[in-house]
């Protein structure tokens, strides 16, 4: 058996009875015994009809698992026992599918387990409705919204250890898939007057227990706090801790709940520091100082607390003390200024405290609504989860009390109108048959305290306003001129002879008889809560404080906004609140859980039949079952019927013609459902047990599932057949284009072929013949050649011999020359020695004799040189006359080659004539070109398996095979790396385009130039980097910001006073850029346009200081020019660069060195980078050396 079949239907083996509709007989001890059976077998849940009815059982069962939560999913509200989670998936279920909107009305006494039924309604909303990161992050801030207010707004009262003290009424928005998308929170009359006192065996606000208990001693010592309760005035140390509550845990679980729903961190310490000092108020104490005119004026005694309290909330001291001591009063044009004695003091100062937790409760509410509300302004559907203050009936009531107990009286009302009165009307406008059943009306009860005349609350502040004496006794007095006759009221002055000699009132209270029991009020401080004034002194000091929160708070506080005007009544405020909220709750389908509260000792397993007996009567439940059991348990117009179940019928299926009503009684007329289980109304039809509608639904989802198979079954007919015919259509068709193209292929390759083989022939015929005249040819040639070789041998031998007869004939006269030189030296010497015999005589004689022989030396010589230049000019001659002989033999063998060569072309011109006719035409064209086509397809080919990857960066090619393809393969490469470049573009979206921009931009403007460049290549520019639409901490900020975000993220601007860096978020838009508050996330700092940008300056170094200088005379320019330190300071200044050319078309002077000037108001300051060793850190730090000069230094990489 599945786990969802495990437990019983509710008709099937239960406890007891689980819907009091089938209890018999139907009397007040049936009722009861039934719901102390139930609850002795811890089913704490009953049902009377769709009504459920809660008894809190003091203590966790096991029924609230995420099992449980999955076996209630989408089922009929009648199919399981009784349940809490069974309302609410009826409630969401019909707020999905049917489109309305819910309300979930819990009402009951105090202890009673509204708050944590209310919890439960909503963590079951929240794990069945949608998944997904964004649905999450909504539910988690909806469900956390409960621990902040429930610190701030619930405390420990003698009946409850958790009771709300003020009314919350939340609407949970959904789109239309049932997703939530956010909430709205309205609260309801905080009983601010437990800040200041409490009854006893109760305590204040659990805030304040949680905030000693949990806080760290440093936060303590911030908040001028000690962790001893004792230490405190305004805390009641009789019930300071409860058991079985951890208040430092607690304290834990809110700030975390906080962090969740979105509170910035400097929001939460506003908070803690308001707490502080609202604790702190109630330490201090006032003495009486006499003056002139015998007034007593007060004056602080301990001054030391009224210190510490300013120093929190930002406030000079002299300016509080002052409007603890004096009052100024306004009338028309003039101010009068009072002293204060002791008790005014000490009314001011509780009023102060009153006043300022009241106002951070309801700036608490505000703010999370903020958070939690819905960004989207399309319609949406809503769920509502009323929890407010149960019925009160203490020893002693007050106002609070009877504002409380007037709200349930209202709620009593709507539920009244709403399942009494108007079921029995229904029953009557349809014409069903109907017996009246009589029920107490309470409206009697509603008009005697909001009547406008003479109401309870009308009277009130009639009293409140009038002029003279007014005090709580002549209120009391006006109540019993005015309402001493009506039935619901008794006092001991009443009129009425029937209270005359009740005793047990006393003179100071008066009684009214609620739905619920009679209470008595004891008119002593309905004038001052009523009134709920706070001296106008006090907020004005309040709106003085430097405190950003405080100030918020006391807008009233403001001199230029000062409204002489009364305030409103805190009576007339929250009679305003409650009719809106039962306007609100009218316009919604309504669902009620009835609390009842077993005992008066909180404690398990005790079931006080007359606690509960009372409880159940005033709560009308008898009433509402009767109505039960005499009427139907369930109706729907015809209309919505038929369409709901027409699939169950075959002459319903699928249209009905005919009208509405005759289509559902033919529908169950076919199921044969008994006739006395329905009935026919006027445009509804009735049915009155519930185990019918389970059959109907039973059946209908039998039936549907039977549809959907059919529509699958024909669906998937329809496709495949569908296929099979395109299929078949296409094959046909593929077919044939393929026979066609066969035969074309086959025909081609048939005419290719013969072409071929008729060339080959022709060519082998050409080649034979032209081998033949070539070999003819060089016969010829080669004659000419022996010829023209022998030739030139002859002229070669004939050169030579004269040659060497010229060279014959010059030896001649050389030897001839050299036989007269040494005929001539062997006379000389026959002289000389003739000379040396004859020495002194034959002096002059050898001198005579040299000369003479000198002389025809020189004559011999002069002749010896005649002759050899004859003998030269002869030789040259004769090599002259020799080679003009060469000459023309050479000319002559020319012209014989020449000859012949033509002779050789003729006979080859008239072989192709006479062979002409025998080959194709252009046959040797057709085979280069043949041959050139299978050189290229080769090519080709070989390329296609060699092809490199597809990569622009793969530099790899095939090497080249032929020579005279070499510009053709280069072009090849060019082509094929175009190709491959625009294939890996055609990847890209446009958003990597615009990111492979913006990287082609950096690698312009810092490549080589910055040293931080080359780690940031690989680094993706993301631009958003807060992710402001997204991250609900931003929301506001984002809101402020008009224009699509370019960039974001965290900088810190250098401060020139220390140069230390404050952080601050940085936002670029297509105009500006804008440096917004970081701790607060929503405070814009600056904005320049970026028209008013001029120039960057950074140092080349691993950096990420960078300045952004400002057009001087510029709005912008007022505090001077930006110097700014980010991590991603080459994304920022590439999309700056960008932004600023595309507006102003010119583009923006960044300027890259390591000292430079900045602008800082009317100063300018030198910034300069040094490098340093990385032992003193591995990051860039800013230093100020003087006024003049700040200094960075980066670490060396």
């Amino acid at each position: 058996m599945s786990k969802m079949e495990v437990k019983t239907s509710l008709l099937d083996n239960m406890i007891g009875l689980g819907d009091m509709v089938l209890l018999e007989p139907l009397t007040e001890e049936s009722f009861i015994e039934n719901l102390r059976k139930r609850f002795d077998h811890n089913e704490i849940y009953t049902y009377i009809g769709s009504v459920v009815i809660s008894i809190n059982p003091y203590r966790s069962l096991p029924i609230y698992t995420p099992d449980k939560v999955e076996e209630y999913r989408n089922r009929n509200f009648y199919e399981l026992s009784p349940h809490i989670y069974a309302l609410a998936d009826e409630a969401y279920r019909s707020l999905r599918d049917q489109d309305k909107d819910q309300c979930i009305l819990i009402t009951g006494e105090s202890g009673a387990g509204k708050t944590e039924a209310s919890k439960l309604v909503m963590s079951y909303v929240a794990a069945v409705c949608g998944k997904g990161a964004e649905v999450n992050q909504i539910k988690e801030q909806l469900l956390q919204s409960n621990p902040v207010l429930e610190a701030f707004g619930n405390a420990k009262t003698v009946r409850n250890d958790n009771s709300s003290r003020f009314g919350k009424y939340m609407d949970v928005e959904f789109d239309f898939k049932g997703d939530p998308l956010g909430g709205v929170i309205s609260n309801y009359l905080l009983e601010k007057s437990r800040v200041v006192k409490q009854p006893r065996g109760e305590r204040n606000f659990h805030i304040f227990y949680q905030l000693l208990s949990g806080a760290s001693e440093d936060m303590l010592k911030k908040l001028k706090l000690e962790r001893d309760f004792s230490k405190y005035n305004y805390l009641s140390l009789d019930s300071a801790t409860v058991t079985g509550v951890d208040d430092a845990a607690s304290f834990r679980t809110v700030r975390n709940a906080m962090q969740i729903v979105g509170f910035m961190d400097d929001e939460t310490q506003s908070v803690l520091e308001l707490v502080g000092a609202v604790l702190k108020l109630g330490n201090i104490e006032f003495k009486p100082e006499p003056r002139v005119n015998d007034m007593d004026e007060s004056r602080v005694k301990d001054k030391n607390e009224l210190k510490e309290i300013c120093e929190l909330l930002g406030i000079e001291q002299s300016v509080l003390e002052r409007a603890f001591s004096f009052r100024t009063v306004e009338a028309k044009q003039e101010k009068v200024s009072t002293t204060l004695n002791v008790a005014q003091a000490y009314y001011a100062r509780d009023a102060l405290a009153k006043n300022l937790y009241s106002r951070l409760f309801t700036w608490l509410v505000n703010r999370i609504n903020e958070s939690i509300k819905a960004q989207t302004k399309k319609r949406k559907k809503v769920m509502g989860v009323l929890d407010i203050y149960g019925f009160e009936i203490f020893e002693e009531n007050s106002f609070e009390q009877f504002i409380i107990n007037y709200c349930n009286e209202k709620l009593q009302q709507i539920f009244i109108e709403l399942t009494l009165r108007e079921e029995q009307e229904e029953y009557i406008r349809e014409g069903i048959e109907w017996t009246h059943i009589e029920y107490f009306n309470n409206s009697v009860i509603c008009d005697l305290i909001e009547n406008n005349t003479n109401g309870i609350m009308a009277m009130l502040d009639e009293e409140c306003l009038r002029p003279g004496t007014v005090t709580d006794s002549t209120f009391l007095e006006k109540l019993n001129q005015i309402c001493a006759d009506h039935q619901h009221f008794e006092s001991r002055m009443s009129k009425s002879s029937k209270f005359l000699n009740d005793h047990s009132l006393p003179h100071n209270c008066f009684r009214i008889q609620h739905y619920a029991g009679k209470v008595l009020y004891h008119v002593e401080g309905f004038m001052d809560k009523n009134n709920d004034l706070l001296y106008r002194d006090l907020s004005q000091a309040m709106w003085k404080a430097n405190h950003s929160l405080i100030k918020s708070l006391f807008p009233d506080g403001n001199p230029a906004k000062i409204n002489l005007k009364r305030p409103p009544t805190a009576g007339s405020q929250f009679k305003t609140s409650v009719a809106t909220l039962m306007k609100n709750l009218q316009t919604k389908n309504p669902n009620y859980i009835r609390c009842i509260k077993p005992n008066d000792q909180k404690a398990s397993h005790i079931f006080t039949d007359s606690l509960v007996c009372h409880q159940v009567r005033y709560l009308g439940l008898m009433e509402n079952v009767r109505v039960r059991r005499a009427g139907y348990a369930f109706r729907q117009p015809y209309e919505a019927c038929l369409e709901r179940y027409k699939m169950l019928c075959k002459q319903t299926w699928p249209h009905w013609r005919g009208k509405a009503r005759d289509g559902v009684e033919v529908l169950l007329k076919d199921l044969q459902i008994p006739a006395e289980e329905y009935s026919y109304g006027r445009s509804k039809i009735f049915i009155r047990n519930p185990r019918t509608l389970f059959s109907l639904e039973e059946q209908r989802k039998r039936r549907l599932h039977g549809l959907a198979t059919l529509i699958q079954k024909i669906f998937r007919g329809w496709k495949t057949r569908t296929r099979f015919l395109l299929m078949k259509s296409s094959q046909v068709t593929v077919a044939a284009w393929y026979r066609r193209y066969a035969q074309q292929k086959k025909y081609k390759k048939t005419k290719s072929s013969a072409v071929i083989v008729q060339s080959f022939i022709r060519g082998w015929k050409a080649r034979k013949i032209l081998r033949e005249l070539k070999y003819q040819k060089r016969c010829e040639e080669a004659v000419t050649t022996i010829g023209a070789y022998w030739h030139g041998t002859q002229a070669r031998r004939e050169l030579r011999r004269l040659k060497e007869e010229a060279r014959n004939k010059r030896a001649v006269t050389v030897i001839w020359a050299s036989w007269q030189g040494t005929k001539a030296r062997r006379e000389l010497r026959r002289l000389k020695e003739e000379a040396r015999n004859k020495r002194a005589v034959t002096v002059i004689w050898a001198s005579w004799q040299g000369t003479k022989a000198r002389r025809e030396l020189r004559r011999l010589k002069e002749e010896a040189r005649n002759k050899r230049a004859v003998t030269v000019i002869w030789a040259s001659w004769q090599g002259t006359k020799a080679r003009r002989e060469l000459k023309r033999l050479k000319e002559e063998a020319r012209c014989k080659h020449a000859v012949d060569v033509i002779w050789a072309y003729w006979l080859g011109l008239k072989v192709r004539r006479e062979y002409r006719k025998f080959f194709r035409a252009h046959a040797g064209k057709r085979i280069y070109e043949f041959t050139i086509q299978r050189i290229m397809q080769k090519y080709f080919l070989e390329l296609k398996n060699k092809t490199p990857s597809m990569s622009p960066s793969d530099k790899t090619w095939p090497a080249r095979p032929y020579l005279f393809l070499d510009s053709t393969h280069k072009e090849l490469r060019r082509i094929f790396h175009l190709w491959t470049c625009k294939k890996y573009r055609g990847q890209f979206t446009d958003q990597k385009k615009a990111i492979y921009e913006e990287k082609l931009e950096a690698s312009e403007i810092f490549k080589d130039k910055k040293a931080l460049y080359p780690s940031s290549v690989a680094q993706p520019f993301q631009g958003d980097y807060l992710e402001i639409n997204k991250n609900p901490r931003y929301q506001k900020l984002n809101s402020l910001v008009e224009e699509k975000i370019i960039f974001a993220d965290v900088v810190n601007k250098i401060n020139r006073a220390n140069g230390k860096g404050a952080q601050r978020i940085f936002l670029l838009t297509k105009n500006k850029f804008m440096l917004a508050d970081q701790k607060s996330g929503h405070q814009i700092k600056s904005t320049v346009p970026l028209a008013e940008l001029t120039s960057v300056s950074m140092s080349a170094q691993s950096d990420g200081f960078f300045a952004l200088r400002v057009k001087e005379g510029t709005t912008a320019a007022a505090k001077g020019d930006f110097l700014l330190n980010s991590e991603r300071i080459i994304e920022i200044i590439t999309k700056l660069y960008r932004a600023g050319l595309n507006l102003t078309k010119e583009k923006i002077q960044i300027e890259i060195t390591d000292e430079f000037l900045v602008q800082f108001k009317q100063d300018k300051v030198c910034v300069k980078f040094i490098q340093t060793s990385p032992k003193n850190g591995t990051t860039a730090s800013c230093k100020r050396k003087n006024n003049r000069l700040l200094e960075v230094t980066v670490p060396s990489p």
